[in-house]
């Protein structure tokens, strides 16, 4: 397949931007001056590539303005000025920091890439940020890769693209116009006669679930205890003996000690406590921690919390035995302590913390925080400069720390708890995760995706603002899916009549959410075993599907529970097609 020529992709795109982006097509510069073109060849001592000679005879890059017509993510085409510029820049940095003796470019192994700037790339465009900090390369250094596009950013090595030249760049530009298709993996829009690239994103109708593989598998049967060896009998024999003599090995570490996250509830059963955790009704059974480990590291738990409960006098208590932290987070805090109270007892490296919640709220007054000392630090003779003891512990007094706060939960709440040998047997579950909390920014509703968001807010009425984002959170539900589950739809019609949606905690549509949320999550973690190998079940696109669900999701929540600018925001951001502007705009014309 033949490529056009410079002159004939740029027609197609002069023609295409007039037409459709008349405020963009204005942003483009006149043509470049040849003598400006071999002033620049001479300032850089480098002989430009036909290509970006051609390029530039089209035109000289473009207005740094508004509007200016970009590259997707790769930025605006450099004008003359702007490839000297930046070019002379990037060579100061690159000779910074290539402190070695350069390869021999004859050499069998020499490599362009290897160096931070090449003196012979140009930067031809400016990327992201209007910058030399990142953005696309022509190399004019000959040789196997004269005339090839690269793409540069400063905090990664550069490499090349897949384009073979500048023209295929600009014929692909030329096409991705037309034809409205991707480009650089974003795809045209036009507002306002201006040029935009947005992310156009495909979803899969029916992802595999990672909760119903976690069914499918079931949970492992606990691996029964290793009997134990029989004595050796002694033998008599005759004659020369063969004596083995074992050598005692050395010690392997001692395991950490058990100090779980503990939460002790007031006043309630343990299986009332793992009920108000999110216990998921089938996995509720008498498990030793061995038992529970086990279980939490297969597929089945599909990186669900697990957690153990038992009673300690009036208090009942669960320890979590595997997954996210669960008993610091404020949202379980409120549900745990409310009518009631909860205290808590986290661990996280040498840090130790006991948190006191009373119907819902926490106390912040009475927080205990203890930060066991570092024990492997020595002071140097002779200096005020510590130094690092070789195979000492940092911590120890972490496990000191922990026992005297459990002392303390004794002394000040009556709470006489020891964490439990390997093999008692405590009622235990996997947790659906309630949800985080929608934080209040407190900051203005401003830009989503290049959308002046705040201006169709100030001038649009509230009622009919509210009914079109109903609109556009409808859309957002059918191209992500989530309308096919029933709890979903209905909250949906209700919101299209314009009616209160409840949201209850453990209520239907609660459950969906965080079933969604466990979903996405599971679906994103490593497993054991990888789900993620060839032919496996859950594809790349399986968990990109929902990751795209659950933030539908949360932007339903949003709509129910935060203002309508707050939650419009968090609906434009999850759009996954591309001409969300022109829904919107037949939205609020219909509203």
């Amino acid at each position: 397949m033949s490529i056009p020529s410079i002159e004939d992709s740029w027609a197609r795109i002069d023609a295409w931007l007039a037409a459709h982006a008349p405020v963009s097509h204005a942003r483009l510069r006149p043509p470049a001056s040849q003598a400006d073109i071999e002033a620049a060849q001479r300032t850089l001592d480098v002989a430009f590539h036909p290509d970006l000679k051609a390029s530039l005879r089209c035109h000289d890059g473009v207005e740094l303005e508004d509007g200016a017509p970009v590259l997707a993510y790769y930025g605006p085409l450099s004008s003359v000025a702007d490839i000297v510029r930046s070019t002379e820049f990037l060579r100061g940095i690159g000779a910074d920091l290539d402190e070695d003796e350069p390869l021999d470019e004859d050499d069998e192994d020499y490599d362009e890439l290897a160096s931070y700037w090449h003196k012979d790339w140009l930067l031809i465009t400016l990327g992201i940020g209007w910058q030399a900090s990142d953005g696309l390369f022509l190399t004019c250094h000959a040789g196997a890769h004269w005339g090839r596009v690269g793409r540069y950013f400063d905090e990664d090595a550069p490499s090349f693209t897949s384009w073979a030249s500048l023209r295929h760049v600009l014929a692909d530009y030329a096409d991705a116009l037309e034809q409205g298709s991707r480009f650089g993996g974003r795809t045209p829009v036009v507002a306002d006669g201006t040029l935009l690239w947005d992310d156009e994103t495909s979803v899969v109708a029916e992802p595999r679930s990672p909760l119903a593989l976690a069914a499918a598998a079931g949970e492992p049967r606990p691996t029964p205890p290793a009997p134990p060896e029989p004595p050796a009998e002694p033998r008599q024999a005759d004659g020369p003996r063969l004596v083995f003599v074992r050598v005692r090995q050395s010690e392997p570490p001692a395991p950490p000690p058990y100090q779980p996250d503990t939460v002790f509830v007031e006043g309630i059963g343990a299986d009332r406590l793992l009920e108000r955790l999110g216990a998921v009704p089938g996995t509720v059974l008498a498990r030793t921690r061995k038992h529970a480990e086990e279980s939490a590291d297969s597929l089945w738990a599909a990186h669900r919390p697990l957690v153990r409960a038992g009673t300690a006098g009036a208090w009942a208590y669960a320890v979590q035995e595997a997954g996210a932290a669960q008993f610091g987070r404020p949202e379980v805090l409120r549900r745990v302590s409310a009518g009631t109270r909860a205290v808590t007892l986290t661990k996280r490296g040498p840090e130790v913390t006991v948190t006191l919640a009373e119907d819902g709220v926490v106390r912040p007054e009475a927080l205990h925080h203890v930060l066991s000392p570092r024990e492997d630090l020595v002071d140097l003779p002779g200096t005020d400069q510590p130094a690092r003891r070789v195979g000492t512990d940092p911590f120890p007094g972490s496990q000191a720390a922990y026992v005297r706060l459990l002392a303390a939960l004794e002394e000040e709440f009556g709470i006489v708890h020891r964490p439990d040998g390997v093999s008692a047997e405590l009622t235990s579950a996997l947790l659906l995760p309630v949800l985080d909390d929608i934080p209040e920014t407190g900051n203005p509703v401003t830009f989503v995706r290049d959308f002046d968001l705040a201006a169709l807010v100030g001038r649009t009425p509230a009622d009919r603002l509210r009914a079109a984002f109903a609109a556009q959170l409808a859309r957002l539900a059918a191209e992500t899916h989530i309308d096919t589950y029933p709890e979903v739809a209905e909250a949906l019609e209700l919101i299209g009549r314009g009616e209160r949606v409840p949201l209850t905690a453990d209520g239907a549509l609660d459950l969906r959410l965080r079933t969604l949320a466990a979903e996405a999550w599971a679906a994103r973690q490593p497993t054991r075993p990888s789900w993620r190998d060839d032919g496996a079940p859950l594809s790349q696109d399986d968990t990109n599907a929902w990751w795209i669900r659950h933030g539908a999701a949360g932007a339903l929540r949003a709509f129910i529970l935060r203002p309508v600018p707050e939650a419009a925001a968090s609906i434009i951001h999850q759009r996954t097609t591309a001409h969300w502007r022109a829904e919107l705009a037949e939205d609020l014309v219909s509203s």
